[in-house]
């Protein structure tokens, strides 16, 4: 990747940032901790890697996105607001009535999203099950999950993952966020997932880790995912809640779900910069 494209890419998360504590704001509170925690991986998505058309959200034979850990869509929401899928004003009416853009994502609410979100774990069974109907018409797209390591430690999380090793989904590409915190506090505190990549290595995937906050390695990963025939992919994004804004770091483990303030919102606008 040449260096003005990584840093067109660090420009737009750092917006992505900016608009999304903005989103939340104006609701008064939401999932800031994993919405952040994503950006990185969402911008390169987006930017450098999906077949989708904002014009056409619909299309047949498009990339397609599911967002697992769904309860961040306010990070997704965001990004689909920057690439056109609808006006960026729509970011300010998050779960108010009316709206198109509910707490959680909604496939038949908002354009740009491929799968509504359901209890935890179940995203990936979708995201299987969508890899093996477009190896049956043969349309070629990929089809991109987004999990969190939290979320792991539900057993349907495992049963796709085995699925999608038994019928070869090399079409599936899977994302961990490994950003090590979960609604009650620290992953490692409630059920360790330690050795994630053996875990994954063992189910038959072609497992990879990197920074998920460095867009380059976001990339090549997703290169090599898609250069890897014959198995599904996953890729371990080591991450932290909340990334980007020192304060909602230094809440982590219980910056899951929070208040915003107004104050909040004008301190964590000034740390972004």
């Amino acid at each position: 990747m040449k260096r003005e494209e990584v840093l067109e890419l660090q420009e737009f998360c750092k917006e992505t940032r900016r608009l999304t504590v903005k989103q939340i704001a104006s609701l008064g509170l939401g999932h800031i901790g994993g919405a952040l925690s994503m950006v990185e991986l969402l911008a390169v998505l987006y930017n450098k890697c999906m077949n989708v058309d904002p014009k056409n959200p619909y299309m047949e034979g498009r990339d397609r996105l599911v967002l697992s850990k769904g309860h961040c869509g306010p990070g997704l929401y965001t990004v689909l607001a920057q690439k056109g899928f609808y006006p960026i004003e729509e970011l300010y009416t998050l779960n108010k009535p009316g709206t198109i853009l509910p707490s959680h994502v909604d496939m038949l609410k908002t354009p740009g999203i491929d799968m509504s979100t359901g209890s935890l774990g179940q995203g990936l069974s979708c995201a299987a099950g969508m890899a093996k109907a477009s190896k049956i018409v043969g349309d070629n797209a990929y089809i991109y999950a987004i999990v969190g390591d939290g979320e792991c430690q539900e057993g349907q999380i495992w049963e796709a993952a085995m699925t999608a090793s038994q019928f070869c989904l090399d079409n599936l590409i899977t994302f961990v966020d490994v950003n090590k915190a979960q609604c009650d506090g620290w992953v490692d505190e409630i059920v360790s997932m330690n050795h994630m990549k053996d875990r994954w290595e063992s189910f038959g995937f072609f497992a990879q880790e990197i920074d998920g906050h460095d867009v380059e390695q976001i990339y090549e990963a997703i290169e090599r995912a898609k250069e890897t025939k014959g198995v599904p992919s996953v890729i371990l994004l080591n991450t932290v809640k909340g990334k980007g804004i020192p304060m909602f770091e230094s809440m982590a483990p219980k910056n899951h779900h929070i208040p915003i303030t107004k104050e909040m919102e004008a301190q964590a606008l000034a740390e972004l910069g």
